[in-house]
């Protein structure tokens, strides 16, 4: 019987050049397929208004994938974006849980990231996870509480969410969707 060999972080960051869109969890490698068009499109709708936002408030900092994020010696990910209020657990890669995880969701990447990533990041204690469906016009923000992640805010199509990490900060999901 042949046993897998885990990989630890530093030894995931050895076999694998920093440009690779892989992941690793809980010792295990994960490729990504390259996003299409509308996923980095939505990314961008997001970024811009959230880092507007932080900057303007001088609340941490708002960084877009690809970049590393280690959670733990067996755990990289690459979330399309995460919020730090912390800006010391950023270095080359970011060390440590994030407050706020975007994934934009797609055919390829359902399970992995409504279901895998969401227990993930509720296990790791990333305070806010959302969830942005671009075929749907769905966007859905996750708040963690004591039993776990709960649906926070929640629009289609037309109308707002708002983050209860970033208090006051909202998008209107027809800027997200409009147009695409």
């Amino acid at each position: 019987m042949e046993t897998k060999t885990k990989l630890t972080a530093e030894e995931f960051f050895k076999l694998y050049p920093e440009e690779s869109r892989v992941e690793l969890i809980d010792g295990e490698v994960y490729e990504m397929p390259a996003p299409e068009f509308i996923h980095q499109e939505i990314i961008a709708r997001i970024f811009i208004p959230l880092r507007l936002y932080t900057e303007e408030k001088g609340m941490g900092k708002v960084v877009l994938s690809p970049v590393d994020v280690v959670l733990d010696e067996e755990t990289v990910v690459q979330p399309d974006l995460v919020y730090l209020s912390d800006r010391s657990k950023i270095k080359k890669k970011i060390y440590g849980i994030p407050d706020i995880v975007v994934e934009v969701v797609s055919a390829s990447s359902l399970k992995r990231d409504v279901q895998d990533k969401k227990k993930l990041y509720e296990a790791f204690g990333v305070k806010e996870y959302w969830l942005i469906f671009p075929l749907e016009r769905n966007i859905m923000v996750y708040e963690l509480t004591q039993k776990g992640y709960e649906l926070f805010s929640y629009a289609t199509e037309k109308g707002r969410v708002r983050s209860k990490v970033l208090e006051g900060f909202e998008l209107d999901a027809e800027e997200i969707f409009g147009g695409l």
